[in-house]
């Protein structure tokens, strides 16, 4: 609809009789308004400073869902006179870019500027984000775009390098009760106990928008005859899973990872859940856990490792919910073994020595000699069966000819590890008496 055609419908009254979401009704008029966000809203905030200057930037606002990105936007356009022209990079493509740039144009030369809001900005290719550039350095537009994707990796470089990008977070449970406050006074009381209020807040996980639509299906629901508990609220109000998108995929599944390296049993526990309930692929968590069985404990606790493995055999038999139970068995015994990632450090310096050096020939007794010619070459010259020797070790070295011994595996002593370390030392000291004669 155009800007006109949206003047007129509001000019006749017809846009208060609509039917609007409560989310909209609830919507602030100032930015002093806006819930959460003190850390860019407030009275030392980024977003403060910058009107407080008369200097607005072109800004990427990245956060959750419903953390106020499209009222921000919204509301700075209204504070600095500049008119709001708002694309959502979903249903637009060049040409609606390219006319709300001649849009633009026109505005500036009556000597009005315009905020672009561009909602879910990611998902613009890179062909489309550069549309922008020319008209971000001339001028011509404030670009704020809203992405709920990191845009270190979401964002191309050249638009990230003409943007401010400022952090929102997920709204607290104090700024959520603010908003549940607003509906009421607007609307009427919510039929909540005290756990019923605290388990409606929780089932918006820190989303104001879904806390005030979760509201407004509770309000359209006749009257109980008492306060809804936390289990009567769940028989009317179906259950939302925790935020979990591409992002936190990467995000949780790294915070698992360091609470297992942390030992922080109950910590992993909680994070493996997280990410079970936000609709995770047990799959992939289960791959994590490999990973973690083989670069954090290590040969620690050898038993790791057939442990994960086990699990993913497990989950694989048992599927929903009941494999769930193997992975929580994996989570809490990888968190309590004890550590080392010894062995994941010495294939990484062995395969930069190997990068570094080339490919050096191996030791001529370490190479078979199954014709004459070999054997006359010094092939197998000098090999000794460990089987054989004295504590089943002959005392003989492996490494290249000619490179200088190298110590690659320093095991941590830690759990099996400390017998590990002794063997080595043993081996170690059997090879330099043979090397000395």
């Amino acid at each position: 609809m155009r800007e006109e055609e949206q003047n007129l419908f509001g000019n006749a009254g017809l846009e208060q009789e609509a039917p609007r979401p409560l989310a909209d009704r609830l919507r602030p008029a100032s930015l002093g308004e806006v819930a959460g966000q003190q850390h860019l809203l407030g009275g030392d905030g980024a977003l403060t400073r910058m009107l407080a200057s008369g200097q607005l930037p072109s800004l990427i606002l990245w956060g959750p869902p419903g953390t106020g990105k499209t009222t921000i936007a919204r509301l700075l356009a209204a504070e600095t006179k500049l008119a709001f022209v708002q694309l959502s990079a979903i249903l637009s493509g060049v040409q609606d870019l390219r006319k709300a740039f001649a849009e633009a144009e026109a505005r500036r030369s009556s000597g009005k500027g315009t905020l672009l809001f561009v909602d879910e900005v990611h998902r613009f290719d890179r062909r489309q984000q550069d549309a922008f550039l020319p008209h971000v350095e001339a001028g011509t537009v404030t670009l704020v775009g809203a992405t709920t994707e990191n845009p270190s990796f979401a964002l191309n470089p050249a638009l990230l390098s003409r943007t401010q990008v400022l952090t929102l977070k997920r709204l607290a449970d104090d700024a959520l009760e603010a908003l549940l406050s607003r509906a009421e006074a607007l609307v009427r009381p919510l039929p909540l106990t005290e756990a019923g209020r605290a388990a409606l807040i929780g089932l918006a996980d820190g989303d104001g928008r879904a806390l005030l639509t979760l509201t407004e299906t509770l309000l359209s629901l006749p009257e109980p005859d008492a306060p809804l508990g936390p289990d009567a609220l769940a028989s009317v109000l179906q259950r939302r899973a925790p935020s979990f998108d591409k992002e936190a995929h990467y995000d949780l599944a790294s915070v698992l990872q360091k609470s297992i390296r942390g030992s922080d049993t109950d910590a992993a526990l909680y994070w493996c859940a997280r990410m079970l309930e936000g609709g995770e692929d047990p799959r992939f968590v289960l791959r994590r856990l490999t990973v973690i069985a083989s670069e954090d404990v290590g040969n620690a606790d050898p038993a790791a490792l057939p442990l994960v493995i086990a699990a993913r055999q497990a989950y694989e038999a048992l599927g929903d919910p009941e494999g769930h139970h193997a992975i929580g068995q994996a989570v809490a015994y990888l968190a309590s073994a004890p550590k080392s990632n010894a062995a994941y450090k010495a294939l990484k310096a062995a395969r930069r020595v190997v990068r570094e050096e080339g490919s050096l020939p191996p030791p001529k007794h370490a190479l078979n000699a199954p014709t004459r010619l070999m054997k006359a070459e010094g092939y197998g010259a000098g090999y000794e069966y460990d089987h054989d020797a004295q504590g089943g070790h002959a005392g003989l070295g492996y490494l290249p000819d000619g490179m200088e011994r190298r110590t690659f595996y320093d095991p941590a002593g830690r759990g099996a590890e400390g017998k590990i370390k002794e063997r080595l030392a043993w081996y170690a000291a059997r090879r330099a008496a043979r090397e000395q004669g």
